[in-house]
């Protein structure tokens, strides 16, 4: 695969038209879902492949990817900028999924558990995420009836749930 592969930032998803490249993306650790197919049974697809603003941003990083917007290049300054703008806590949000990523874990949305991210070791399909993964703001309290829902959560779906805050100086705490 040559790489930067030319994806389009289309308001908050990052779209790879290109199906082939789309797939070798995904194959990289389950990046983005192709459009249309809730859970694809195959690595390969013939569907463009849809990314979050949080993949597309490790994957301009890793220069895997370049994205445009209309007929502009963005830099990654750039489209750190406008997904701050677009999606809340992204900049936590971006330091924990890249922390994670880094240490080859699959990443993906926790929405379904109420959760920031699910937290796989081989990937969804292969094994069950054994973590589930909320970010609170360093400032943020925390109410004790907030800890009892997340482990009872945690525990009805047999997941660990991991509280992550990232300090000013962007450790993480986990």
């Amino acid at each position: 695969m040559e790489t930067p592969v030319p994806a389009q930032l289309i308001d908050k998803h990052v779209i790879i038209w290109d199906y082939e490249l789309g797939s070798e993306i995904y194959q990289l650790g389950y990046f983005g879902k192709p459009v249309g197919i809730r859970k694809p049974k195959s690595p390969r697809f013939d569907r463009p492949l849809e990314l979050t603003l949080l993949e597309a941003a490790f994957l301009l990083e890793k220069e895997i990817i370049s994205i445009r917007e209309e007929s502009k290049i963005l830099t990654n300054e750039e489209f750190r900028t406008i997904s701050e703008e677009r999606f809340a806590k992204f900049d936590d949000l971006y330091t924990v999924y890249s922390n994670l990523r880094n240490k080859r874990y699959i990443v993906r949305p926790g929405l379904k558990f109420g959760t920031d991210f699910s937290v796989y070791r081989r990937g969804p399909g292969i094994d069950h995420a054994p973590f589930l993964v909320s970010i609170f703001p360093k400032e943020s309290h925390i109410e004790p009836i907030d800890l009892v829902r997340a482990g009872r959560l945690a525990t009805s779906v047999r997941k660990r749930y991991v509280i992550a805050t990232v300090l000013s100086d962007q450790q993480i705490r986990y």
